[in-house]
């Protein structure tokens, strides 16, 4: 996320120093003789990164710009463009994020996190535990930034209460750890699941649009392959925070029941809560089990094989129905659902927009041969061993984001990703997926991740404490993901490092 002007102001400036690069670009520059389009993608591709960046304009409106300049440059036509906006992958998103609504509405994410929160008990190192553990497991399936803004108000009340017991200013250090641990968990846990930080997303459909034959990935082989970085990444981050941000003095325990009793204010757990949560667990079963999971020494089969045509079920056709269910199962105010139409207005059309037009410049990138040519630039990382190339692109990724949008990031380098892939003959899988995750692992700056903005923004931490704290988390980040895809990402994905997979042969060359 960068640090955006105002919003709802115009940006002269900004508008018109993007469309002067881009125009220096046109007349400028011929990147590859007697293939132009190779250039106008280049173009286009820089304006909106600049634009994206900058927030010249909100972000949605310039992610619309792939439907006017592909046609009229000559790159794609008008119909192409405009079937990369829609697809299974936004459903899934919007499904997922319907029913983060349905959620909130009703208050149960409030009710798990002060469950979790009873249950663990006061200790410092315990409530930083069940902090992190509620945002965690919310983010998995809720917005991050919606997670970190209902967990926040939680934090303030837990270091109100140590404040009364042990004087203004002595938890000062503590509540910053608090924060940090909020802020860090929305990330980490994020990554587990596609639907739970948009970079997921947008591989799965990059994925899908650079490579038309590859395999499909599924929400269960993601959630196999992530989740144990997941566990590992929470452990490391609660012990560090802990070391840095424990208190200096001794502090007095705090009763379960001071989390119990805001558990109690909640009140009786209404029907519709116990709908809505009836809802949840079915969704999350039906996109783990969807499709054969292969966990190297067994493969459990998905439900999907009990039809006719499995392949055509996606994870975005589950979304939808339990969707639609939360439309059609009603609560108790009569003839009122569990949602309303009206609630629709709160998803983030922004980022659907965004996803759409990281999707036409994707498709931009493989048409006109982009991504190929920016892959030949790079060809120098053949001489790279897997493991260093991985290490090579995270480590990059994880600072490039530190100052970007992941989101709108991880969709103008994955197709240059790709493209690399191609050149030196490296399975795409290989480096795509640890640089999707690298994405939304960025702990140093508060500019970097929503969450960390959201927890930057109380005025109760310092760059320095995100820096000095982020630092170490990030570099052991790139480690674990360097790990975790080189061993059990290449058993979950079917993945030879030594080998370049046909499919991606096919996409280099589409004839053969």
């Amino acid at each position: 996320m960068t640090n955006a002007p105002k919003k709802n102001h115009i940006h002269i400036p900004l508008i018109i120093s993007g469309i002067v690069i881009f125009f220096g670009i046109i007349f400028g520059v011929d990147l590859y003789p007697g293939k132009p389009e190779i250039t106008y993608t280049f173009a286009i591709a820089i304006l909106m990164a600049f634009w994206w960046v900058s927030e010249a304009l909100p972000i949605g409106v310039t992610s619309f710009l792939p439907l006017i300049l592909f046609p009229l440059l000559g790159v794609l036509n008008g119909r192409t463009v405009a079937d990369a906006y829609i697809n299974d992958v936004i459903f899934l998103f919007i499904g997922g994020f319907l029913m983060a609504l349905a959620m909130e509405k009703w208050d149960l994410h409030k009710r798990i996190a002060l469950k979790v929160l009873s249950i663990v008990g006061g200790s410092p190192f315990m409530i930083l535990f069940g902090f992190m553990l509620s945002s965690a497991f919310l983010s998995m399936w809720m917005s991050n930034t919606a997670t970190t803004m209902m967990m926040l108000p939680i934090a303030f009340s837990v270091s109100n209460a140590l404040e009364e017991v042990h004087g203004p200013g002595k938890i000062k250090e503590f509540l910053a750890g608090l924060l940090l641990s909020v802020a860090y968990a929305c990330s980490i846990g994020g990554i587990a699941t596609l639907v739970g930080t948009p970079p997921n997303l947008s591989f799965l459909r990059l994925f899908s649009i650079l490579y038309p034959e590859g395999p499909s990935i599924s929400f269960g082989q993601w959630i196999a392959f992530a989740f144990p970085i997941t566990i590992v990444m929470f452990l490391f981050t609660l012990f560090v925070i802990y070391k840095i941000y424990k208190p200096k003095e001794k502090i007095e325990k705090l009763d379960k029941s001071f989390f119990n009793d805001q558990y109690l204010a909640l009140g009786r757990t209404s029907s519709e809560e116990r709908k809505v949560f009836v809802l949840f667990i079915a969704l999350v079963l039906l996109w783990v089990f969807r499709s054969n999971i292969n966990l190297g020494f067994i493969t459990i089969p998905g439900w999907s094989s009990l039809f006719s045509t499995p392949n055509f079920i996606t994870d975005g056709t589950v979304s939808i129905l339990i969707a639609i269910l939360l439309f059609m199962i009603p609560s108790s105010k009569k003839k009122e659902a569990l949602l309303t139409w009206e609630i629709t207005k709160k998803i983030p059309w922004n980022i659907v927009f965004l996803f759409g037009g990281g999707f036409a410049l994707a498709k931009g990138f493989v048409d006109s041969g982009l991504s190929n040519y920016a892959g030949s630039l790079l060809s120098g990382a053949s001489n790279f061993s897997p493991t260093l190339l991985i290490g090579t692109l995270t480590g990059l990724m994880s600072m490039l984001t530190e100052f970007t949008s992941n989101t709108a990031t991880t969709e103008m380098i994955l197709p240059v990703i790709s493209g690399l892939a191609n050149e030196i003959g490296v399975n795409p899988l290989l480096i795509m997926i640890p640089v999707t995750l690298a994405a939304s692992l960025a702990f140093m700056l508060p500019i970097a991740t929503p969450p960390n903005a959201i927890a930057f923004s109380t005025g109760k931490l310092t760059i320095a404490q995100m820096i000095k704290t982020g630092l170490v988390i990030n570099i052991f980040a790139i480690i674990v993901i360097l790990f975790f895809t080189i061993t059990w990402g290449t058993i979950i994905f079917n993945i030879d490092p030594a080998v370049f997979p046909e499919w991606a042969q096919k996409a280099v060359n589409p004839g053969s």
